[in-house]
């Protein structure tokens, strides 16, 4: 949608803007400008809710559940396409048009900054407060901008560390050791390690975690100035440029995402694999798995000094349009989704990570799920992504150019120097 042109209007002289004044006064019914985040708040009645393809067919029967037990405030699912950029410009499209029927809208944890900088989702304070006590903590600054909840924790993520138990008895708790354990894979003909390394977000997350977790980071506090470039920064890059060099990481996982590295890791080509813990029970359960029985899950690689590498932290959120009638519904709408049950269904239903804390330590689920208490130490050492109102133009920043240093095309000094000035580039607006 463009953006509404603002009319330049020329009046000279005292008498033409009183006139102005006087026509204004008219127009807005001598009610001043109106700040849509303080209207409709009790407002109750049918709303939409946005989501991206729901593949494991979680939203729908939920959705159902909600309106058999609220007739008179029905919930309408809008399902958005399977791929997030998409899901993202619809979104901006539809707040730029201020569109009242997209009531409750999943966001990604990384769009919160943006949407909530422009104004877009309702501050979850006051009479839309709800409540986060029994929230998983990490979760909880996902939906978090300038010290205000925009979007209520839904489901979670982090990074796991796939791992071939019949040929590596235990998981390497460093890179260094991980590195040293390739030896391993090469005895066997197979790949060492892959995480998500072609140009698209994955390549963000993965990026982000080399550097986090070598002690570095991408963006100040600010949220606009560029801290990348650094030691530390260049000591988690270089990790994964070295480890294409050598061929630790093979050289085909530089078209990885997430499905091309679960499919090589199932196929009994790779040793480790970093990604998330929907290929659990894929790999547990896919017929063309051939590592049905022998693979174990870890906390991602760290620095060798005890403590997990970190991770990425995933999920989505579930907030509210400041445009939407019924607030009041919509809030009861998300408290829902944050139920125990619902909660539940989530993790058993979809394998989403669930965001209340109880659940991480269930001894029927962590039996039913393997791989819950490992993803519970992956969510709490997990780091955001760069907070940011700009984030469209600082994740291609970090693609972009840790991209062409994996490649070779660039140094990684050469490559953070230019992250840095793209990033510093967008904090200013240029």
């Amino acid at each position: 949608m463009r953006r509404a042109r603002k009319t330049a209007l020329r009046m000279s002289g005292v008498a033409g803007v009183a006139i102005l004044g006087m026509v204004l006064a008219g127009c807005s019914g001598g009610g001043g400008s109106s700040n849509p985040s303080q209207e409709n708040l009790d407002g109750k009645g049918p709303i939409t809710y946005v989501q991206g393809k729901d593949n494991s067919n979680v939203v729908r029967p939920l959705i159902a559940k909600w309106n058999k037990a609220h007739p008179d405030e029905k919930v309408t699912f809008k399902e958005q396409s399977d791929k997030a950029d998409q899901q993202h410009d619809d979104l901006v499209q539809n707040f730029q048009a201020k569109n009242a029927n997209y009531d409750v809208v999943d966001v990604d944890v990384v769009w919160t900054a943006e949407f909530a900088a422009k104004g877009w989702l309702q501050p979850l304070t006051g009479k839309m407060k709800i409540d986060t006590s029994k929230l998983f903590k990490p979760t909880i600054a996902t939906g978090t901008y300038n010290n205000t909840l925009y979007a209520a924790p839904q489901t979670s993520d982090g990074g796991l560390l796939y791992y071939r138990t019949d040929l590596v008895k235990t998981p390497p708790t460093s890179w260094d050791d991980m590195m040293k354990d390739c030896d391993i894979a090469k005895q066997a003909g197979i790949g060492c390690y892959a995480g998500q390394f072609a140009q698209y977000e994955g390549l963000t997350v993965n990026t982000a975690e080399a550097i986090n977790t070598a002690g570095g980071t991408i963006v100040g506090k600010d949220g606009k100035t560029p801290t990348v470039d650094s030691p530390e920064a260049k000591k988690g890059l270089q990790r994964l440029v070295d480890g294409f060099k050598d061929g630790n990481i093979p050289a085909e996982a530089i078209t990885y995402q997430e499905e091309q590295g679960r499919q090589a890791f199932e196929s009994g080509k790779l040793l480790f694999l970093r990604n998330w813990p929907y290929v659990y029970n894929l790999a547990k359960t896919d017929g063309s798995s051939v590592v049905k029985d022998k693979f174990g899950v870890a906390p991602l690689p760290g620095n060798g000094d005890g403590k997990p590498g970190a991770s990425s932290l995933g999920g989505h959120n579930a907030a509210i349009s400041v445009y939407s009638k019924h607030k009041q519904t919509a809030h009861d709408f998300i408290e829902f989704l944050q139920s125990a049950e619902t909660q539940k269904f989530f993790l058993t239903q979809g394998s989403l990570a669930p965001v209340l804390a109880s659940l991480y330590d269930d001894a029927a689920l962590n039996k039913q799920f393997g791989y819950l208490s490992t993803l519970k130490k992956s969510i709490e050492s997990a780091v955001p992504r760069p907070v940011t109102p700009f984030y469209p133009a600082v994740t291609k920043a970090i693609q972009d150019n840790a991209y062409a240093a994996l490649k070779g095309d660039k140094t990684v000094d050469k490559a953070l120097s230019d992250m840095s000035a793209a990033i510093k580039s967008a904090g200013s607006g240029s």
